[in-house]
């Protein structure tokens, strides 16, 4: 048998039964690929779930506000990725009429789209044969050729997509396509591969000889950024319910359009005194008199390249004044996308 023929073998007695398998709609097959670009199947499958329940179509996505969208899309992180998706719905329904784009240059046009996914939706959709060279891809390849390329180097990515296409059987590109990641997910792992019973192993150029933990060659991880988040929980008692300050996240730093609560940022650790002294306490609290009511530990939050070490600090003041936009009852906040960090912060404290 064929390399090919072996591995759409393998797939056929080894695949996984996933929710999004053996759909031709390009819309749930979509909305996969999104969900699972940085976020792990096993979390995967239930953020996926989720959003197509709420969202089952393009039309629905497409007239929802953005706020619905990120909110569904809480806890997955990466918001650039629903934001995009929203996007691209209202693209597809507002220029195209509602009709998904079917070849895979057009696919590729749409926002947040790469050559991945779209090769992906291009060949499980519309039979295209279009290689989807992910990192179980690239990594099942490169150990078994021998490729020295860089994972993410241009030239690296050419040739292992050329390499793939060659291998294609093009009457079932997407059933290939589908067999080369599982195999890569579940066989040519990334630290601890099943080299021992994997079929490929009297073949493969890293077993032979001896380089499984050389390839893929990766280049050096980046610098992880320190970043100290001070979070002023402001709150005060109206008439009706105790309400707390609310700001939306803007420019293009991380959570951008979520919802949190009014922060100091520092280049390091500070008391609450040092705090006090800053010019953007000053700023934010004015002439008001806040009383500090608790302070929580600190939070530390991953994120790709970069670490939020952040403290809450809850503060009541007796009236809200004026150059605070906005404010809602603490009952409301259930109901605003806010990152993970925030809901934590919330659940711990004020559920």
């Amino acid at each position: 048998m064929s390399f090919t023929s072996t591995l759409i073998a393998w797939y056929q007695s080894n695949k996984r039964n996933l929710p999004f398998r053996g759909t031709r709609n390009p819309y749930l097959i979509w909305v996969s690929e999104v969900v699972l670009q940085q976020t792990r199947m096993d979390q995967g499958i239930d953020y996926y779930l989720r959003f197509i329940e709420r969202f089952p179509d393009i039309q629905t996505l497409a007239t929802a506000s953005e706020e619905e969208v990120l909110k569904t899309w809480q806890g997955m992180g990466y918001y650039s990725r629903a934001r995009n998706l929203h996007a691209s719905a209202r693209e597809i329904v507002n220029k195209m009429g509602g009709a998904f784009p079917e070849t895979f240059n057009r696919i590729l046009k749409l926002k947040g789209i790469g050559d991945y996914s779209a090769a992906s939706i291009a060949s499980l959709a519309f039979d295209e044969p279009q290689a989807a060279v992910d990192g179980n891809v690239f990594r099942f390849m490169a150990r078994y050729f021998g490729f020295r390329d860089e994972v993410s180097s241009t030239s690296g990515k050419k040739r292992m997509k050329e390499k793939a296409e060659s291998l294609m059987d093009k009457d079932q590109p997407g059933t290939f396509n589908q067999a080369m990641i599982e195999f890569g997910a579940l066989v040519c792992t990334p630290q601890s591969p099943s080299c021992n019973s994997c079929i490929f192993r009297d073949s493969c150029y890293a077993f032979r000889h001896q380089f499984i933990r050389e390839i893929p060659v990766k280049k050096k991880a980046a610098m992880i950024r320190k970043r100290y988040f001070h979070y002023l929980v402001i709150t005060f008692n109206g008439s009706d319910n105790a309400r707390v300050v609310m700001k939306k996240r803007k420019g293009d730093d991380i959570w951008k359009n979520l919802y949190d609560f009014p922060v100091i940022e520092t280049t390091g650790k500070r008391s609450l005194l040092q705090l006090k002294k800053t010019d953007e306490w000053k700023t934010i609290f004015r002439d008001g008199q806040p009383t500090v009511i608790n302070v929580s530990e600190e939070f530390k939050h991953i994120l790709s390249h970069q670490v939020i070490l952040a403290t809450f600090y809850r503060v009541s003041l007796e009236e809200l004044p004026g150059h605070f936009n906005m404010y809602i009852s603490v009952k409301q906040l259930d109901s605003l996308p806010v990152s993970k960090l925030i809901s934590k912060y919330w659940q711990k404290y004020f559920q």
